[in-house]
């Protein structure tokens, strides 16, 4: 009944399946009555996505088969592999898999791939939209489709020739309207999972690429991916990483947009950098392992954790150099120090990767832990992100906490909720309310942007993209 996430729903039946003929079966037998299915992966979701009060379809351990080309430029992974798993394999070779997310030692490909997850190195550039090389589907009426086969294309175009032209006609027209085109192009420049991938309909001209594009953060509701093809990138050994204190937000997210900046117009090179405010670096200061200083830190002070890769220790020096050089303007608490030491840095990052969990850990008992993610233009950061924390303050969530992506200017929130009260269940309800207006209207971010669609946000949708494109959404839905 539960996932990842707080939402709790019973299932009618689970159905743990062993391999690609029972999926099938499943979904032929199922789409006849009319019933709805859930798939679940590894059920690390965080929004509610693997959860069902109907039919709850896991995929067992053994769909677990890979292949790896050549040259290991690609590799092919069924949905029950883990991220942590995929990346093991490629390690020989110096590559791995582009997603990243934080939950990548549980977190399996098919759901990484259907909920089409980032995390803190790859950004909208590594993540599975673009780096998807070809799947194996199954779609509601039962049929098998391997993008990656000439011969099963070929099949594909004789038994569902309505649908391929639908398809086709429905991307000529988002195509051809200019205005929403131009919508769609800028919601995608940066991490947007709220809805369907409909940038698909604009990227691409052939009918397969569209297809399973479309498939990508579909969340299991456009067909199974029985399996999927990555290409690989390039996994650097060199590496660097800091943890500089700055003297606020502001100062902290106009650093943050500086870094962006210089770093698409190829002016440095910068991996990661993910912001913890004040409040996340509370949570977990009385850790033994963290430095003493931090308690004496004023209520405004800001982390960045940065972090830079390089194909050797010389150019390794350079690029830290040049981020140095890049944040001098900037005021600091503490020296700025790189360290190459692999415990030191992996220390750095698993501080980072611990204040979700801090977070539960102190939890009052009856209270549910809260985690939104959300995306900002990196043009306006600064100001939305105080805006953001202006949230919390009206309402009373003194105790939220604010951590993640912020070099795509992925922000989550993280906060403890009682939903026993009718007056606390309000006073959530006005603050999300105004957390959408915020981040959808007021500053046109995204209100989801790696953690998939999931529950909380589906009934924002709308708000966030507009009645043109939602309707597309839900047309796309239709044809597929």
């Amino acid at each position: 009944g539960t996932d990842a996430s707080f939402y709790r729903l019973i299932p009618k039946i689970v159905i743990k399946t062993d391999n690609s003929k029972e999926v099938q079966d499943i979904i032929e037998l199922a789409n006849s009555m009319n019933l709805s299915i859930t798939f679940r992966a590894g059920g690390t979701s965080l929004s509610g996505q693997a959860i069902s009060d109907s039919i709850l379809v896991i995929t067992s351990r053994n769909f677990s088969n890979f292949k790896i080309a050549s040259d290991a430029s690609y590799i092919s992974l069924e949905p029950a592999l883990t991220g942590a798993q995929a990346n093991g394999l490629l390690a020989r070779y110096s590559k791995k898999i582009g997603p990243d997310p934080a939950s990548i030692n549980a977190a399996m490909i098919g759901g990484i791939a259907a909920n089409n997850a980032s995390g803190m190195c790859c950004g909208i550039s590594q993540n599975s939209y673009k780096t998807v090389k070809s799947m194996k589907l199954i779609f509601s009426d039962g049929t098998k489709l391997d993008t990656a086969d000439e011969n099963s294309k070929n099949e594909f175009r004789k038994t569902h020739k309505d649908f391929l032209e639908n398809l086709n006609k429905f991307s000529r027209e988002t195509k051809s309207n200019e205005e929403l085109r131009a919508k769609i192009e800028k919601k995608f420049k940066i991490k947007n999972t709220c809805g369907y991938s409909i940038n698909a309909l604009i990227d691409f001209e052939d009918e397969f690429e569209i297809l399973q594009h479309l498939i990508i953060g579909s969340e299991g509701t456009l067909a199974f991916i029985e399996e999927i093809t990555y290409y690989t990138v390039e996994d650097l050994k060199d590496k660097a990483s800091a943890l500089i204190y700055f003297k606020d937000m502001n100062e902290a997210c106009h650093a943050v947009t500086k870094l962006k900046l210089a770093r698409d117009s190829k002016e440095i090179i910068v991996d990661a950098v993910e912001l913890m405010d004040r409040a996340a670096l509370r949570s977990i200061e009385n850790d033994p392992v963290m430095p003493e200083f931090i308690k004496d830190f004023d209520e405004d002070v800001t982390a960045l954790l940065i972090e830079t890769r390089a194909l050797s220790d010389e150019k390794l020096n350079i690029q830290i150099e040049q981020i140095e050089d890049l944040l001098k303007e900037f005021e600091v608490k503490r020296k700025i120090y790189f360290t190459k030491d692999e415990q030191e840095y992996n220390l750095y990052w698993k501080i980072r990767k611990g204040l979700f969990p801090a977070v539960g850990a102190v939890r009052v008992t009856g209270t549910t832990v809260i985690i939104e993610d959300v995306a900002y233009p990196i043009e306006v950061l600064a100001e939305a992100t105080l805006e953001l924390q202006g949230l919390f303050q009206k309402y009373g969530y003194s105790e939220a906490l604010i951590f993640g992506h912020a070099l795509e200017g992925n922000f989550h929130f993280v906060f403890t909720q009682d939903f026993s009260d009718v007056k606390e269940v309000k006073r959530y309800d006005d603050l999300m309310n105004e957390v959408v207006n915020s981040v959808a209207v007021k500053y046109q971010g995204s209100l989801k942007a790696e953690h998939g669609t999931g529950r909380n946000m589906a009934a924002f949708i709308e708000v966030e993209w507009g009645k043109e494109a939602y309707n597309i959404m839900k047309k796309n839905q239709i044809i597929v």
